[in-house]
């Protein structure tokens, strides 16, 4: 599992936010955004990650388990750290699409499930 502050930084960059665009967003300070990144603090408020999981658009959820406030939840839907990249993929895509193209998304997604769980094969 990524160090929490790794986990901030490569969410950061996936959405293609700089340290002061999170401190305009935020209001948290890029210094600490910056001590938080390079694991120099290790025990932020779960307001502070509160914060950066929606300016980020991630689930609070994966920063909590990062930073060790909560433990990372096993036994359901196999969650692991791919879940983590793919919501950051997610989170960095959604603003460059049209609704229609959510709803595309979301439809393709219904279909591999459905595929998936009636064992077909395309």
């Amino acid at each position: 599992m990524e160090t929490l502050g790794k986990t901030l930084k490569s969410t950061r960059e996936n959405v293609s936010l700089t340290l002061r665009d999170v401190e305009n967003s935020t209001g948290i300070s890029n210094a600490y955004l910056s001590q938080l990144e390079n694991d120099k603090i290790k025990n932020p408020s779960a307001n502070i990650l509160y914060k950066l999981a929606s300016v980020y658009k991630i689930s609070l959820d994966v920063l909590l388990t990062a930073s060790g406030i909560i433990e990372k939840k096993e036994n359901i839907d196999n969650i692991n750290d791919d879940q983590s990249f793919l919501e950051k993929e997610i989170a960095f895509y959604k603003d460059k699409l049209s609704p229609d193209e959510e709803k595309q998304i979301v439809e393709f997604i219904k279909f591999i499930k459905f595929k998936n769980k009636n064992g077909s094969t395309i």
